[in-house]
């Protein structure tokens, strides 16, 4: 393996990699390192596995045939030749291919969890990983074809290129055969022993990788929804009083005080603060359970969270390894139920912050409850102002709402029907992606409505934390009369509230990261 110790690196020590260190390999492009540990956990796994198959031990998937096929025995001296069929048969993906960062989390996953020494795996073959990581060698993984109770088809399709066989990019540049990236960085192929096929892809580490990737957003955009909401309440001139603690203790759900305490940091300083400067006694709920409502899309993401986290940090194998038992245990490990019933709660509750959301966009727009112009136009145009964007705003809940709907758990069952149930965590995942990015742009949207509604108020003194967000973000906001196309600007938004440091000095939501 090459040296890297010059390089920004993560060390994966056996049960201690969480998802800020995915996030690290995959976002800042941190090189990746196995601790001493973990080789010394890899090299004990494989010991372990290669003394069981000399004393004939019965071992799945290396002296017996796959899925419904562990009726058949194989014998130990075609175990080797095996492993390759292992892979190439299962690398059956379709349907679009996961981006590049996706995919490096895929691998980055399941090198934290080889690093737990489970596996069996080789010393050889875990390394081949490290160094595709690290040489940037990005295999192509179709999204369509896991049922996650064990992530076969993506995790075949990356495991493939250490035979020579799938497709890959190096660097990003072109896609190139298995052995033509290996041959680009200079590196060779490893040789698969008897049980590395079946280790290398019988885990539901592509599921994991999407989600450590997923939470990240969905942690950067609380971030930027909270930002949006006090936006919207300096627009709308909201009541503060269910965000203040003495409201907030009288009954404290989970997460709420969390959102309120940012929610009044940046709006700390205003005129808003102030007692009497509330336009009603009464907001809509959209406005006075905002804190609420997003507050249970926080505790839901830490839910989720533990759960990605515990995963990464624990074996998912089966037949798992225990070298210091010297045993080879089936299991059924490989099942992420717990972790796509905290995925779908999230999806849930970030629905409601959308709905919530979508409906304080209206309220700005309507003269009846804002008391602002009709949607918002300039007082001497025709009307319009920004009535056009509620048919887009309208459609993002409804993508929203459609794709937070968990998918039935009710499969077809495959392998002769020993494989009859599937957890759909991959799939919905994938959903997930799309319900982030849809709730990024009706973000925006808020952003940039709310940023209008200021403008059309009598000048007020605004929070330090929005009178920052209005400097920042007013001059990507469209100004009416139009002068180009308003999706250009909602582009723009989401581009700046994607950001990692979005907002960073104020700290929002910091326990969360």
């Amino acid at each position: 393996m090459a040296d890297y110790s010059n390089s920004p690196s993560v060390l994966l020590v056996p049960g201690q990699t969480a998802i800020a260190d995915i996030e690290r390999i995959v976002l800042a492009g941190d090189r990746v390192l196995l601790s001493t540990q973990a080789l010394a956990a890899i090299e004990a796994g494989h010991a372990c596995l290669l003394q069981h198959i000399a004393a004939g031990t019965t071992i799945y998937g290396v002296s017996t045939g796959l899925g419904a096929n562990v009726d058949i025995p194989r014998q130990p001296g075609a175990a080797h030749a095996q492993q390759y069929d292992v892979l190439w048969a299962r690398a059956s993906g379709t349907g679009p291919a996961a981006t590049d960062a996706q995919v490096r989390a895929m691998v980055a996953v399941r090198l934290a969890r080889l690093a737990l020494g489970r596996s069996g795996i080789s010393p050889a073959v875990a390394t081949a990983l490290v160094d595709m990581l690290n040489n940037h060698i990005t295999p192509v993984v179709p999204c369509v074809g896991a049922l996650s109770e064990g992530d076969l088809a993506p995790m075949a399709h990356i495991a493939s290129l250490l035979t020579g066989k799938g497709h890959a990019s190096v660097a990003g540049r072109g896609r190139v055969s298995g052995a033509e990236a290996f041959a680009q960085v200079g590196l060779s192929l490893p040789v698969l022993g008897p049980k590395d096929g079946l280790a290398l892809i019988s885990s539901n580490s592509a599921s994991i990788g999407l989600a450590c990737l997923n939470l990240g957003s969905i942690r950067r955009l609380m971030r930027a929804h909270i930002a949006a909401f006090a936006m919207s309440c300096e627009g709308f001139c909201a009541n503060l009083s269910p965000f203040q603690p003495q409201s907030v203790q009288l009954r404290p759900a989970a997460g709420q005080a969390e959102v309120s305490h940012a929610l009044l940091g940046l709006l700390d300083g205003g005129g808003l603060q102030q007692e009497g400067s509330a336009r009603r006694l009464q907001d809509p709920i959209s406005f006075r359970s905002a804190a609420s409502i997003a507050g249970a899309a926080l505790e839901s993401l830490r839910q989720a969270q533990c759960a990605v986290n515990l995963e990464l940090s624990s074996s998912d194998d089966n037949p798992a390894v225990v070298a210091e038992t010297g045993s080879i245990i089936p299991n059924g490990n490989f099942d992420p139920t717990y972790v796509a019933v905290a995925v779908d709660a999230l999806h849930q509750a970030l629905a409601r912050v959308a709905a919530a959301t979508g409906e304080r966009v209206m309220k700005m727009m309507s003269p009846s409850v804002s008391g602002l112009p009709r949607f918002l136009a300039e007082p001497e145009g025709d009307g319009t102002g920004f009535a056009p964007v509620q048919k887009t705003v309208a459609a993002l809940v409804a993508e929203i709402v459609h794709d937070a709907t968990p998918l039935s758990p009710v499969v077809i069952p495959v392998a002769e029907r020993v494989e009859d149930y599937a957890s759909l965590l991959f799939p919905a995942l994938c959903r997930g992606q799309r319900l982030i990015a849809r709730m990024y742009e009706l973000t925006a949207i808020e952003i940039m409505v709310a940023a209008r509604a200021i403008a059309l108020r009598p000048p007020v003194r605004l929070g330090c934390g929005t009178q920052a967000l209005m400097d920042r973000l007013a001059p990507l906001c469209p100004r009416l009369p139009l002068e180009q196309p308003v999706a250009d600007n909602i582009a723009l938004l989401v581009q700046a509230i994607e950001r990692s440091d979005f907002l960073a000095e104020f700290r929002i939501l910091d326990d969360y990261a």
